[in-house]
């Protein structure tokens, strides 16, 4: 029978790289979320930079969900990250265990220790990941008992920091997916604090000694394995805390040379980068990442796939990600370093990696929105720069169009059809689509060309007249057209002259 992984466990076994020592480092991080992505990146940061002795510091992590933080306490606060995937072309698949974190503290049963906690002199900074509803203004008062809020719980914490001691602030870092999470926080900090008539010299040091940090995270961190019991049976112990993450990571955040000092652990791991600016770094996400997944999902989905993995097995459709991401977006993206070709040849190695299973149907949610957001302004800056037309974003567009093409409405969703299947249109934009499909009644190139234009110079749907580019129309039509007389897969792989 398999024991438990435990401190005992790690001591007996030194290929873990964790000392005794390692114990007693002080607690310098608070931690707002026991979720798999602060664990799978945050952490693994911390871990790793202990192991190499570059912070010497532990975490505090406050479980705001109701119930004990029993595995946690039966595991000494001890886990394991199973890193799988691709990276740079090749295999990787690691097992390590994290010993990060200290204790674990459930924020309604043990709220004054959690307060105690924040007012230890070595504990300098506060993470959270509390989902993007975690930063939001609710009126409340913080003195009278536990907030609901996190925001709430922040500024307690903060007031009671003040009391003990006012000479030190924290460096707050959100993870949460709000754009300027940081700036937000801190507005909404201040926003509660002259809600609740707090001291005018405290409300002064919230912005004075505190460094309120917007950050972006990037890191796929699935959980638990289907097979986690044999993936005990492979580590020689049982843990109920074990967590599959992907080799890529970024975790990018605003923060100039005093907080640099302060997060000593991004010593560890080039990946974590500490800039005046992550505007280049949400750039790049958003172009390469995002805007390759709006380009591919609905050919690949109507070419009879449902993977991104999948779409990376598929000969066509891996080249069409290749050529989208290295010979189409990468080239507008020029001006944010050499960093860039770096991450777009990332985002292959992940989209290859079978470990993660990324549905397209689900990546089809708000397409229009998203292929507008992402995929619009690449296009502008492309054709600007080469004098071209990026063929495959523009393919990509004509498949959009095709997947949100109505069949049936179902208690009020929008339904389309891939053969026989029928499939769920989740797009705020879906009845206007549904409006240009009604007068198309067969797929002759007339009829499509005059939907197509209607569509393209729509202002409720782009951010320009789609129009004003030349051959753009014309080029979708084709390609519209095609889809709809051969099918998608036969079109792509007979007909279409793209690739």
């Amino acid at each position: 029978m398999l024991s438990r992984l435990n401190r005992k466990h790690v001591m007996n076994n030194p290929a873990w790289g964790i000392t005794p020592e390692y114990f007693h480092y002080p607690e310098k991080v608070l931690q707002f979320g026991t979720g798999v992505l602060l664990r799978g990146l945050v952490d693994y940061l911390i871990d790793k930079a202990n192991k190499k002795g570059l912070f010497q510091g532990r975490v505090v992590v406050v479980k705001s969900t109701d119930g004990p933080a029993g595995a946690f306490a039966a595991q000494d606060g001890l886990f394991t990250t199973h890193i799988k995937g691709i990276s740079q072309g090749e295999p990787v698949d690691q097992y390590l265990v994290n010993a990060s974190i200290s204790r674990t503290l459930q924020s309604n049963a043990e709220w004054e220790a959690i307060l105690e906690a924040a007012t230890q002199p070595g504990l300098e900074i506060i993470v959270s990941n509390t989902t993007e509803v975690g930063i939001q203004y609710v009126e409340e008062n913080v003195a009278a008992g536990v907030p609901v809020s996190f925001p709430g719980k922040l500024l307690a914490i903060l007031y009671e920091r003040y009391k003990k001691h006012p000479a030190q602030g924290f460096i707050i870092i959100p993870t949460e997916l709000v754009v300027d999470n940081g700036k937000l926080l801190k507005e909404i900090v201040l926003q509660l604090a002259a809600f609740n008539k707090m001291p005018e010299a405290f409300v002064e040091w919230i912005s004075a000694a505190n460094k309120f940090c917007s950050s972006l995270v990037d890191r796929i961190v699935p959980g638990k394995p289907k097979d986690l019991k044999e993936c005990w049976e492979k580590a020689g112990y049982e843990d109920e805390l074990w967590i599959e993450a992907e080799p890529f990571l970024l975790w990018a955040i605003e923060g100039d040379a005093a907080v640099a000092q302060k997060l000593s652990f991004h010593q560890a791991d080039a990946r974590m980068l500490i800039a005046p600016s992550i505007t280049p770094y949400r750039e790049q996400k958003l172009r390469i990442l995002n805007g390759s997944h709006t380009a591919a999902v609905a050919l690949g989905y109507l070419s009879g796939l449902n993977t991104v993995y999948e779409c990376m097995q598929d000969a066509y459709m891996r080249r069409f990600f290749e050529m989208v991401v290295l010979e189409e977006i990468l080239p507008t993206l020029s001006a944010l370093g050499p960093q860039t070709a770096v991450f777009a040849q990332d985002v292959l190695d992940r989209f290859a990696n079978p470990s993660i299973e990324h549905k397209l149907i689900s990546i089809t949610f708000q397409q229009s929105s998203k292929m507008n957001a992402r995929n619009v302004q690449t296009l502008l800056r492309y054709r600007e720069a080469k004098g071209v037309l990026p063929e495959m974003l523009i393919l990509g567009f004509a498949a959009a169009l095709l997947f949100l093409k109505p069949v049936r409405v179902t208690d009020g969703k929008y339904q389309g059809q891939r053969k026989d299947a029928f499939y769920d249109i989740t797009d705020d934009n879906a009845p206007i689509f549904a409006s240009y499909w009604q007068s198309v009644e067969t797929p002759g190139y007339t009829e499509v060309s005059g939907m197509v234009r209607s569509i393209c110079g729509d202002s409720r749907l782009w951010e320009t007249d789609l129009n004003n580019i030349p051959g753009f129309a014309d080029t979708v039509t084709d390609h519209l057209v095609g889809m709809m007389q051969n099918g998608v897969k036969a079109y792509v792989t007979n007909h279409s002259k793209v690739l």
